[in-house]
């Protein structure tokens, strides 16, 4: 690979001119910019951002980490995060934890080593050497979608409780009264806040889980099937809330496998309202949350601190969630038996 040197060679002039050339940090004539440029481009010269990082202080360059970005959710939180990023001159890092703690403190400290402007940060949750590690960061930061305990910084999430609330509500409005929830892993605090806003709601009408209704799943697809079926193999329900729409396909494609028509037969409502959500077959009913939007605000946050808002108090924005109605829920149409 072609050095400054290398170039400084070729055009026939002292290396800290083409310095100068590269970085804009002095006034040259335009015939020994034409030659640093011709130079440049004969030998495929790319100027070492590390080294102009350190005379500028800045990286542009912002990291985001997230607990799985095989998740479609997360997918399109980066792109809207990216997308911000970009229209403001920086570049983004993507770490995927893979909901691994130790992984996901190994790529902050990357990220840190890196010296990135500024971090984006949805957390696998239930970490407490994470919480350790960033009260030490002095980077400015940004947590999204998840909360952390503890930690002191700027908030992005939807109300995860109130979205549990209304997808429960909407099916109790709907006649259902045998409703499962199929919750996210147990050590996340979004999926504790998404099943107590599913509990509040049951309470309201004097209802409360069967036993062996609620059940914990990871956030994936896989998971939210496995636990469909074992659900479907006892007291079946009329209705399940599954807390996120990964989940809430799983659950489709088990009862398309035992031969429950949905929402005949059972209605189905996720959360997250992911693009996928749209188009799988009935189209899955969820809670709504504008995922893109919810990364703009987050990003926006982030470059606000970056620009010098750092001695702001932090602030939390939520988002309020709504339904968005499709096909895989209906009305409550008879006993429990019917779908035997």
């Amino acid at each position: 690979m072609a050095t400054i040197k290398d170039v400084a060679a070729r055009a026939g002039i002292s290396y800290t001119t083409v310095s100068h050339v590269v970085n804009n940090s002095r006034p040259v004539s335009a015939h020994v910019r034409r030659k640093v440029e011709s130079a440049i481009a004969e030998l495929n010269y790319v100027p070492s951002a590390v080294a102009r990082s350190l005379r500028a202080r800045s990286t542009a360059t912002i990291g985001l980490l997230v607990p799985n970005s095989v998740n479609p959710y997360f997918a399109e939180l980066a792109r809207g995060i990216e997308d911000c990023c970009e229209r403001n001159g920086y570049c983004v890092i993507l770490c995927n934890s893979d909901d691994d703690p130790q992984k996901q403190r190994n790529y902050l400290r990357v990220l840190l080593e890196k010296r990135v402007d500024g971090i984006v940060f949805a957390s696998v949750g239930g970490d407490a050497a994470l919480t350790d590690m960033l009260a030490a960061v002095r980077t400015p930061m940004v947590i999204v979608d998840r909360g952390l305990h503890e930690v002191t910084a700027d908030l992005v999430c939807i109300d995860h409780e109130q979205g549990g609330y209304l997808a429960t509500l909407h099916l109790l409005e709907l006649g259902h009264r045998a409703i499962a929830c199929i919750s996210g892993p147990e050590h996340t605090h979004v999926a504790q806040l998404r099943m107590d806003g599913y509990h509040r709601a049951l309470a309201e009408y004097g209802a409360q889980p069967a036993k062996g209704h609620v059940l914990h799943s990871d956030f994936t697809s896989p998971g939210g099937y496995r636990a469909a079926v074992q659900l479907l193999a006892g007291e079946r329900p009329t209705a399940i809330f599954a807390a996120n729409d990964m989940i809430g396909l799983g659950v489709l494609r088990a009862a398309a496998e035992q031969g429950i028509r949905v929402p005949e037969q059972l209605s189905v409502i996720g959360f997250d309202d992911i693009q996928l959500s749209r188009y799988v077959y009935p189209a899955l009913t969820t809670v709504g949350q504008r995922i893109g939007e919810l990364g703009e605000v987050a990003a926006e946050r982030l470059l606000a601190r970056i620009a010098g808002a750092a001695g702001v108090a932090a602030t939390q924005q939520v988002i309020a969630p709504q339904i968005v109605v499709r096909e895989s829920t209906a009305r409550y149409a008879g006993l429990s038996h019917e779908l035997r």
